[in-house]
């Protein structure tokens, strides 16, 4: 797993916030679109689209992981 800065990444990549060895459908996420009023990504879960996480730019999320 590698980690990188959520603002690195484009927009519908998958990652994960902790370092996992096996990844579940629950801690995948998929990155969104920036949301100016509140200077934060949109991220939903994989597993549920409905169910949304806002993160700032500077978090810290894992990529390049088995899913």
């Amino acid at each position: 797993m590698e980690p990188i800065r959520l603002k690195d990444l484009k927009r519908g990549e998958w990652f994960i916030r902790k370092p996992n060895e096996y990844p579940k459908e629950k801690q995948v996420f998929i990155r969104g679109d920036y949301i100016r009023g509140t200077h934060k990504y949109e991220c939903q879960r994989f597993s549920d689209i409905s169910d949304a996480i806002y993160l700032k730019d500077e978090t810290i999320v894992y990529v390049d992981f088995v899913f």
